[in-house]
């Protein structure tokens, strides 16, 4: 007769991940092993730690091994969980998409903060998942946001946060080359965040960014800045007065002062710093007086 093992308590399974998390090379959270875990058994922290002693089944031990295994290697909890939360709301993610980050709510803070119409017209260039999108659209309840990208599978994840956040009446999504399938003039604000960092930085980003999310979403051809430099350009259609909030990479505070004190028609009203203190979110308007 075979020995029989009793099955782990949820204890032992976090003890043994946590472990393993703290020994990775890329410093994930110890605590990462709880998100995950409770992911697979539908539990909150708490009841976690309220239930430690509670045996665990040999399924979802399975399932929380494949999920382990998979974020040991760098995959990101966001891609293994298949959402990311964003200014109070879920969203799908997946590796077709990058993630949403903290520091870009600023973006939707700044936007928020502008003197809009009642039923305003939004663009979102490069809307990736559509946390951009949506969330304005939810924050704005009259506002129609048309949201481009220019990768096909990006448009479906966007497609999916859009029919589950309910705006598929107001958020439009269009497959484009930042704004060259929209009537700028047509727009009364205009959001992005683009690629920004410069290919020759790859090597210096986590493994997690680097190796998961997606390459076109990330790195601007030629340099850092070569996206941000046609958004300028394409602001010079908007009507006067109109405003352009992009999100900028670290660094690029100085190079942008430049661009927009040398660009014919606009003006950088403010840059605003990020949680870290990084300049991160540029706040640009179309001249008054100026002919789009």
């Amino acid at each position: 007769m075979s020995e029989s093992h009793s099955a782990p308590t949820i204890g032992e399974l976090l003890g043994a991940a946590r472990s393993q998390l703290a020994a990775a090379a890329f410093a994930p959270e110890p605590r990462e092993a709880r998100v995950l875990l409770g992911w697979v058994l539908g539990l909150g922290e708490a009841q976690l730690f309220a239930r430690s002693d509670q045996p665990v089944a040999a399924g979802a031990v399975a399932r929380f091994g494949e999920l382990l295994v998979r974020r040991l290697a760098g995959e990101p909890v966001a891609y293994l969980l298949g959402e990311r939360e964003f200014y109070g709301r879920s969203f799908a993610v997946d590796r077709r998409v990058l993630i949403p980050r903290p520091e870009t709510e600023q973006l939707i803070e700044a936007a928020l903060g502008l003197e809009l119409p009642p039923a305003p017209r939004i663009l979102d260039i490069g809307a990736g998942c559509g946390s951009i999108a949506v969330t304005l659209a939810r924050e704005i309840p009259r506002a129609r946001v048309v949201a481009t990208d220019i990768s096909p599978p990006a448009l479906r994840v966007l497609r999916t946060n859009i029919e589950r956040h309910g705006v598929g009446d107001r958020v439009f999504a269009v497959n484009a080359d930042l704004a060259t399938a929209v009537r700028l003039e047509r727009m009364d604000l205009v959001v992005s965040n683009p690629p920004y960092v410069d290919a020759g930085e790859a090597g210096e980003l986590s493994v997690e960014v680097r190796d998961f999310e997606p390459h076109v979403a990330l790195f601007a051809p030629q340099s850092g800045h070569s996206i941000l430099e046609r958004l300028l350009a394409a602001a010079g259609a908007l009507r006067p007065g109109i405003h352009l909030l992009v999100e900028i990479g670290y660094g690029q505070a100085d190079w942008l002062r430049s661009a927009t004190a040398a660009a014919a028609g606009i003006e950088l009203v403010d840059i605003l710093r990020d949680y870290g203190g990084i300049p991160r979110t540029a706040v640009i308007r179309k001249r008054l007086g100026m002919a789009p």
